[in-house]
């Protein structure tokens, strides 16, 4: 059971506190900004897992030149969180170590800030600030490739620079937020169960995990019980997602050092996938499943049929480890180091596969699912990257298995109403968070989303050091980040 803890402070107090909760095994999971009748307020949620801990820092900033003390130092992730408050609200965190913006581009008009109180209707935009100030990287034989934003695939856009000497990248700037989209925004005003549809698509293919985030938020706000049965078909349907993404992304892998026979064969298990997802409930991205206070399922999967999935896989992922040449692609490869992953933040497959043992189906978990140990290695490169994959696929099966057996399994009884709520999910890229304010009227006031794309995206970068142009595609591919999970 979770223990959620929440103390007003004021801002002078937040440094110590954080520093406090820090060093007790907490990491920041969010930052959320809100707009009161007459200032600004401020929610720094901190987690820890076995036990679920979870404590919320909030406090309160004037209207006219809000301003915090920054705990960049502190923390990467709750610098990056001061960057994106601070481009959207207005609220300036003092001492940053790098105060240059964040979500912004140069189009944005100078001191207009979206979520700010007095922000009303956006004004012309144009060129007030001039070109992103890029780090220039000087000496001899030293070149820039830019890549996007507008890219050749289907996928958003994201702005590459790398800065090159020969083949080897001595560094890499990842520019997004392209398309933001505003949609924690629309949220606002919306009956609870009106921003299920903006949950599921928040990004196209986690839309049971933000479904679920949102619900559980929801449901701890309003302190909606939810049935056994239901939390046990919510665990199936997240493993399910998980299911087809990693199967689909081991084949692209595999066709990013051109073997793309076993591109194709992962591509046929993913459609197995797929039908089964509409089998389950109607929808092959399994949308419509997931709503505040329950779970709608036609029918549980077949465990046979997803163990013949299972086996199918395992041949695939021999295959391509057998093979000489996949193994020197992949091998040291693009390594993350451990103190990397851990300071910069990072969850999911991207910590694991360096090493950071967490996950929230066993960290924060909704439903008891047994003893269960998360898939770990320590190499970092994009070898790791792959096996966890597979490894976790193989989980996901006996999970499924578990669950869809029917065994009784422990849920935590809901709290008492309270003005918001969080929810935490394992989602396939890794922990999703989701904080939910209502309104008096028992509207949404503010929802903040953290897709682990936006902690994970820092990574890329440091993992690319010394690598070779030519890899990029691949080792953009084994972190798979999400545009859209980055640029709300």
């Amino acid at each position: 059971m979770s223990v959620r803890t929440i103390s007003d402070i004021t801002p002078s107090e937040l440094p110590d506190r954080a520093a406090e909760l820090l060093a007790g095994g907490h990491r920041l999971a969010l930052v959320s900004a809100g707009r009161l009748e007459r200032g600004y307020s401020l929610a720094y949620l901190f987690v820890a897992g076995r036990p679920d801990r979870r404590a919320e820092l909030r406090l309160r900033l004037p209207a006219e030149q809000p301003s915090v003390p920054s705990l960049a130092r502190l923390s990467f992730p709750a610098g990056r969180f001061e960057r994106e408050i601070r481009d959207l609200y207005g609220i300036t965190p003092l001492d940053h170590p790098l105060p240059r913006r964040l979500v912004r581009h140069h189009h944005w008009p100078r001191g207009w800030y979206p979520m700010g109180a007095d922000a009303g209707a956006p004004p012309s935009f144009g060129d007030p600030e001039g070109p992103y100030p890029f780090v220039t990287v000087e000496g001899q034989g030293v070149y820039e490739i830019p890549v996007g934003p507008v890219h050749a695939g289907l996928i958003e856009p994201g702005h590459f620079r790398f800065s090159v000497v020969g083949e080897t990248i001595i560094k890499l700037k990842a520019r997004l937020w392209f398309v933001h989209k505003g949609i924690e925004k629309l949220f606002e005003s919306r009956e609870p169960a009106d921003g299920l549809e903006l949950a599921e698509r928040v990004s196209g293919d986690t839309s049971v995990g933000h479904a679920l985030a949102y619900c559980l938020a929801v449901e701890e706000a309003t302190a909606t019980p939810v049935s056994e049965p239901d939390q046990r078909a919510r665990a199936v349907l997240l493993e399910l997602e998980r299911l087809y993404n990693h199967v689909t992304d081991l084949g692209a892998l595999c066709n990013d050092v051109a073997f793309s026979v076993l591109h194709a064969q992962t591509g046929r298990i993913r459609e197995q996938l797929l039908r089964i997802n509409a089998e389950v409930t109607g929808h092959r991205l399994l949308r419509g499943a997931v709503r505040p206070g329950g779970t709608r399922l036609l029918r549980p999967p077949d465990p046979d049929r997803l163990r013949a999935i299972g086996a199918d896989v395992r041949e695939i992922v021999d295959i391509a480890l057998g093979h000489t040449v996949v193994a020197d692609r992949f091998t040291g490869t693009a390594v993350l180091p451990l103190d990397a992953a851990r300071d910069l933040g990072t969850l999911g497959y991207v910590a694991r596969a360096s090493g950071v043992d967490g996950d929230a189906r066993r960290d924060h978990p909704f439903i008891g699912i047994g003893d269960f140990t998360p898939a770990l290695r320590t190499g970092g490169d994009v070898l790791a990257r792959f096996q966890i994959r597979a490894e976790e696929i193989a989980a996901s099966i006996a999970l499924i298995d578990r669950l869809v057996g029917g065994a009784a399994t422990e849920v935590p009884p809901p709290a008492g109403p309270s003005s918001s709520g969080v929810g935490l999910v394992e989602g396939w890229r890794g922990t999703i968070a989701h904080r939910v304010e209502l309104a008096p009227d028992a509207t949404l006031r503010r929802v903040k989303i953290v897709d682990p794309s936006f902690l994970n995206w820092p990574a890329l970068p440091v993992a690319l050091t010394s690598a070779i142009v030519p890899d990029f595609p691949l080792v953009n591919k084994s972190f798979n980040l999400s545009y859209a999970g980055n640029d709300l």
